[in-house]
């Protein structure tokens, strides 16, 4: 009984992903400027994502939507030679960007379209991404519907519309007409999602022979896979069964304390504890790390080393849960007032229904637990990276106050936080993201004959990661005052150059309007004086 009940769960919970559909999906692309015949981009500083320092003055030549040349022109400090520049003809589009820096374009590891619970319409959710030099996203769990992202999925593969490329991953069991329950049920769903034209399955839980059964399957067809090891299924299937399974990345960190429990098998669930109460189910997750093996003893390397062998990727989506740490920052973020859908805000607030709206009575006590829950996480994490094991960056935002964009770049400064060098940070927003994808032969790095997406800033993102949010970063000027500097200036994809700041001016027209139609004012919660 208690099996079906679960398995029931389950199929709801994917079910329900389905019915966050009827998102108004992107319009027609009014954005851009390219491709072109030939296109060059003159004096930047190049970080090509592969682990590789800097190098400037380089000139980069673009033809079509490939790169076709990269050449170093020079030397810091001292005039461009232009013997050594490649030559310009005169249908030639010719950028000239001396000291400013050109990156991979990033890829979102974790990235849902939004749904009608947040009413999100598409072309919000593409315009903050694509401002923040995001020109790659998986798509993990097409809670729109598989038919709704394929759409727009093959409209930014034409660049029919303003979007990063889209992967979609589909919820394992979507569309079927009643729970998967045999390991046949398991195998002829995978097959026929990949005839759907789906890149990948995105798995929750499930009977373990069920997991094994559609894992391996997919595995066999090539696609990729991810997982959310939810708490009503780890305790009999964590990240080990699953990699072991051929499972390629896991979501977030649910399945790897579980992993590495030594004294015992099931986390200490408070005796009250309830999944469908989300306080409980948060607030009991702020516990979980300290339940786990110590940092470098024996079972924590014995699970990590296995899972190296596996060639398996993290993805832990740092991000998504900083409110948890620290709810008065994430809730308070500057953006928010500007760029934040009154709709979506609504979502964000404290509910019992709307996921991730948990705020009930969240203090101090679960704030620090968190800190802590955060330190040996980011301590496997770093040391996964640092053994040769794959960490990319996903978002996760539309939830618990993490915005479009704006999250991304936050995740990248938590990467940094957990001990990775900046250059590290950026190989896995961008070359690891890409393998994890099976694209690393197209994208990821800056390379002669790959695709020509490019993040382009005027400031030095190793130095400050906060140049890259649309806001900028703070700085003071010669007069005293108070200025922003930053923000990414062209996100270039497919060899298309678009305006970064005009994409947030866009987004910005789109809030406006919805708060003009409501007459709405982003206010705090249970605050009086607003």
């Amino acid at each position: 009984m208690q099996k079906k009940i679960l398995l029931t769960l389950f199929f709801s919970f994917s079910l329900a992903l389905t019915l966050l559909s009827q998102i108004m999906p992107a319009p027609a692309r009014d954005e851009g400027e390219g491709p072109y015949d030939r296109l060059i981009f003159r004096g930047v500083i190049l970080l090509d994502g592969t682990g590789a320092p800097p190098v400037g003055p380089v000139d980069i030549v673009v033809e079509k939507n490939r790169i076709a040349q990269i050449q170093v022109v020079g030397y810091p400090g001292l005039p461009i030679n232009e013997d050594r520049r490649p030559k310009a003809g005169p249908n030639d589009k010719v950028y000239e960007l001396e000291g400013h820096y050109l990156l991979p374009g990033f890829v979102d590891m974790h990235s849902h379209i939004g749904g009608s619970g947040q009413g999100t319409p598409a072309e919000y959710v593409f315009k903050l991404w694509m401002a923040h030099g995001i020109t790659t996203i998986r798509d993990p769990s097409t809670g729109n519907g598989l038919d709704w992202v394929l759409d727009q999925k093959k409209k930014s593969a034409t660049n029919e519309i303003t979007a990063p490329r889209i992967h979609a991953y589909t919820a394992f069991g979507q569309g079927s007409e009643s729970p998967i329950t045999t390991d046949a049920q398991a195998k002829a769903w995978v097959n026929e999602n990949a005839k759907k034209g789906a890149d990948g399955i995105k798995f929750f839980g499930g009977k373990p022979e069920v997991l094994q059964a559609a894992m391996e399957e997919n595995k066999r067809l090539g696609k990729g896979s991810a997982m959310h090891h939810q708490q009503l299924d780890v305790a009999r299937w964590n990240v080990l069964n699953s990699a072991r399974a051929g499972l390629t990345s896991m979501e977030h960190w649910y399945g790897l304390p579980e992993a590495l429990f030594q004294d015992r098998t099931i986390q200490d669930f408070r005796l009250d504890y309830n999944y469908q109460n989300e306080q409980h189910r948060f607030g009991e997750a702020g516990k979980l790390w300290k339940q786990a093996a110590p940092p470098f003893s024996d079972h924590w390397n014995k699970v990590m080393n296995e899972l190296l062998e596996l060639d398996f990727t993290l993805d832990p989506t740092f991000n998504i849960y900083e409110a948890n740490r620290d709810l008065m920052r994430a809730r308070t973020a500057e953006w928010h007032d500007v760029y934040t859908l009154p709709s979506l805000w609504r979502f964000y607030a404290p509910s019992r229904q709307s996921h991730g709206s948990y705020w009930f009575d969240w203090t101090t006590e679960e704030e620090v637990q968190w800190k802590e829950n955060y330190q040996l996480w980011m301590t496997f994490v770093n040391e996964y990276k640092n053994r040769g094991g794959r960490v990319t960056a996903g978002s996760d935002s539309g939830f618990i106050y993490q915005l479009y964009g704006f999250a991304y770049i936050r995740e990248l400064e938590l990467l940094r936080e957990a001990g990775f060098h900046p250059i590290e940070v950026i190989r896995s927003a961008t070359m690891y993201g890409a393998q994890a994808l099976g694209m690393e032969k197209e994208i990821g790095s800056v390379e002669v004959g790959k695709l020509a997406d490019f993040v382009i800033v005027e400031e030095n993102p190793l130095q400050n990661l906060k140049v890259l949010y649309g806001t900028g970063s703070i700085r003071i000027d010669e007069n005293n005052q108070p200025v922003r500097v930053g923000g990414v200036k062209y996100t270039v994809k497919d060899g298309i150059v678009y305006d970064a700041k005009k994409l947030l001016q866009d987004v910005r027209e789109i809030v406006d309007q919805q708060k003009a139609r409501e007459n709405f004012k982003i206010t705090q919660p249970g605050l009086d004086w607003e």
